[in-house]
């Protein structure tokens, strides 16, 4: 395969993808207005926040989160070796052991629920514990079916099939909406119906529909007929260091919560629907580009053509790193009208508007920095590395604690996320540099081209957005619907008048270099 049919394979799946990821953040954006309006923002809500945190623990614990990620090349190699049948032994050689070892942490974790609940969280009430410990135990089984939907996944995107694993976060989140309305229509609004949408959209979305997906992809399933299968040894050698590395990026959420609990009352879910609001931009510019690159350049990778792949990496990042840019200008300037239209309903007040924006404003300057981490790590898992993002990521971790507790305790909700964007900033840079230094150094030049160019019209684009909403307001009273849905329409069209000048002068957001 030439390099333009890559770059075309590869545009093609992340437009599939992009398509895919923004349907499923709209309606994760939705979840939470539905939940927020619902539910409001209070110490029950943070009990559902808080209940996620043990089974998101055990799929870490099994590399769950990155099953795709380890998957891949190996299941690549197979495919570029013409063994399609050796790699469907290995899919089974893997998927049957780590499916049984989550069914057995699932029980563990059932039975630990009250005390790990009780140590994560120890301002929480005897009543917050048992409805947190309840709600824990109604998710956890989920992780079952996402461990293995996630290999089946894997299968999919090493075929080159991105369609059908772009329906699992999109079934996943009707599913929790579902039940939070069917809860709410036959008894009352509360958590429970929600948690138990989470087990049944992980049942259908990732699982059901994926094992539909693999089975079109050509999928052979058969019974492991031996442990000691060679790629098991494989696998692991290429997972634990995904297992055992304490990483920011995974733990950044569990710190959210652990630390927003300190803070008071509702400053979970504040902190929770800031985050999750931030990771629309990230998913539809920085997650799309990621998967649709991945395989490719794990197969660039496995046929020994290293330029290639790098030439593919700066590519990627520089597009990502333009576009997030102008992402985190934009949702900054808004932050406030964004949330108001978003969240803000009946149990939802503006007291919790103004705190939710306060905790994005800082959040969206971390866009850019989740959108580069999300191809760079990707560069270091295609050559199997895993130890070197694993090794960085565990130092920023060590970082982050005594930040997290300093910034909490002299800014409360705003310094948790601004310590969240501090440490992954450091972790990106160190990254980054580690990468490029294997590379060459010199490739940063264009990515440097690239973020001086893209920088100061995202800036002014930034500021127009403000303005445009700031005299909206002078109109229409900035604190009802009528006037936030304003401000975001005029402030997005202010930015967007930006980038259209910038267009005609030549002045684009990607630079040359990010284009060539």
């Amino acid at each position: 395969m030439d390099e333009t049919t890559l770059r075309r394979r590869i545009g093609v799946s992340a437009l599939i993808v992009s398509g895919g990821v923004l349907l499923s953040r709209i309606l994760g954006v939705f979840r939470e207005s539905f939940f927020a309006g619902m539910l409001g923002a209070d110490g029950t809500t943070d009990q559902y926040v808080a209940a996620f945190r043990i089974p998101d623990f055990l799929n870490y614990l099994l590399a769950g989160g990155f099953l795709a990620i380890t998957f891949i090349p190996i299941f690549a190699r197979y495919l570029a070796d013409d063994d399609e049948q050796g790699g469907w032994a290995a899919f089974n050689a893997i998927l049957w052991p780590l499916t049984a070892a989550m069914v057995g942490l699932v029980v563990i974790g059932m039975v630990a629920a009250p005390t790990v609940v009780e140590w994560l969280y120890p301002d929480f009430t005897a009543e917050q514990i048992s409805e947190t410990v309840l709600y824990t135990r109604i998710v956890l089984p989920a992780q079952v079916f996402f461990v293995a939907g996630a290999l089946l996944t894997a299968v999919q995107y090493s075929k080159g099939q991105f369609v059908i694993p772009t329906l699992a976060p999109i079934i996943y989140n009707l599913g929790i909406i579902g039940g939070g309305l069917l809860h709410a229509v036959i008894w009352e609004p509360s958590p429970v119906g929600f948690v138990w949408g989470v087990l049944v959209g992980a049942v259908i979305g990732n699982f059901g529909v994926q094992w539909l997906g693999a089975r079109r992809a050509g999928m052979q399933v058969a019974r492991p007929v031996t442990l000691t299968h060679p790629v098991m040894r494989e696998y692991f050698a290429i997972a634990i260091p995904l297992m055992i590395g304490q990483s920011i990026v995974v733990l950044d959420e569990t710190f959210m919560s652990v630390f927003g609990d300190r803070v008071g009352d509702g400053a979970q879910t504040h902190l929770q629907f800031a985050r999750r609001t931030m990771f629309v931009p990230i998913g539809v510019i920085a997650q799309a580009a990621g998967v649709a690159a991945y395989p490719a350049l794990a197969r660039l990778f496995a046929a020994g053509k290293k330029q290639a792949m790098a030439d593919t990496v700066d590519k990627t990042v520089g597009y990502v790193l333009a576009l997030s840019m102008a992402a985190a200008a934009l949702l900054a300037a808004l932050s406030i009208p964004v949330v108001r239209v978003l969240f803000e309903r009946v149990r939802f007040t503006p007291e919790d508007t103004t705190a939710t924006a306060s905790a994005l404003f800082f959040y969206a300057l971390a866009i850019p920095i989740w959108g580069v981490l999300q191809i760079v790590t990707r560069a270091f898992y295609a050559r199997r590395q895993m130890w070197t993002p694993v090794a960085v990521g565990t130092g920023a971790t060590v970082v982050a604690v005594p930040l997290y507790i300093a910034l909490e305790a002299s800014l409360g909700l705003r310094g948790v996320a601004l310590a969240s964007v501090s440490v992954l900033a450091l972790y990106t840079v160190v990254l980054a540099w580690l990468w490029y230094s294997t590379v060459g150094l010199d490739r940063l030049v264009k990515l440097g081209t690239v973020a001086f160019r893209a920088f100061p019209l995202a800036v002014a684009g930034g500021f127009a957005a403000w303005a445009g909403a700031w005299l909206i307001g002078q109109v229409i009273d900035p604190t009802s619907f009528a006037g936030a849905i304003s401000a975001v329409v005029v402030g997005t069209a202010a930015f967007a008048g930006v980038a259209v000048g910038g267009a005609l002068t030549g002045y684009t957001l990607v630079a040359p270099a990010a284009r060539d």
